[in-house]
């Protein structure tokens, strides 16, 4: 009990110390388009219990016309059914970060896509924050559902220099895709 009570005042030191900056000369309009959500970390509780039955994903990012990100997040479901999420990611001072509130998780969103290679990869890190606790998500993106085994130990990586524990990496198992809606 002592050393989850540790790890977790570690995690919230480091969500607060490491200070992650959105890549240089992002590109919003180029992010347009799916991504494939193929790697999840996080030091959020709520994840040991749902990391073994977690899969693959997409997100369809679309640019609007004043520089937000409109965000729909979609997973097949086991029974065939689509869990879908929808936010729109508010531009900052900062090209490449992005806040928002989520609705369904009723928790604030920083956002922040720190490395990208517009047609193949996106490393997306994330505090989210409710009731004065922090905690961080890092997601890989691609498009395409395969990733080399680079790009996944620069995900791990990342992860760890983040404050995210080895055993809250994940690369997620492939699955199905939600038809459009």
């Amino acid at each position: 009990m002592m050393l989850r009570i540790m790890g977790f005042v570690l995690c919230a030191t480091l969500v607060a110390c490491v200070d992650v900056t959105p890549q240089k000369d992002f590109n919003l309009e180029k992010m347009s388009g799916k991504w494939w959500i193929v790697g999840f970390a996080t030091n959020a509780q709520w994840f040991v219990s749902h990391k073994a039955t977690m899969k693959m994903g997409t997100a369809m990012m679309t640019p609007t016309a004043t520089g937000d990100l409109d965000l729909v997040l979609a997973n097949l479901n086991a029974d065939g059914s689509c869990w879908r999420m929808t936010n729109l990611a508010q531009k900052t001072d900062t090209p490449g970060r992005f806040t928002f509130t989520s609705q369904r998780w009723n928790n604030e969103n920083d956002m922040r896509v720190v490395a990208v290679q517009y047609e193949d990869f996106a490393l997306i890190h994330t505090i989210k924050s409710k009731d004065g606790v922090s905690e961080v998500l890092n997601n890989l993106y691609s498009r395409t559902p395969e990733v080399s085994a680079a790009l996944q130990e620069k995900f791990r990586q990342f992860s760890l220099d983040t404050g995210i524990l080895s055993d809250n990496i994940a690369i997620l198992p492939k699955n199905g895709e939600c038809a459009e809606a």
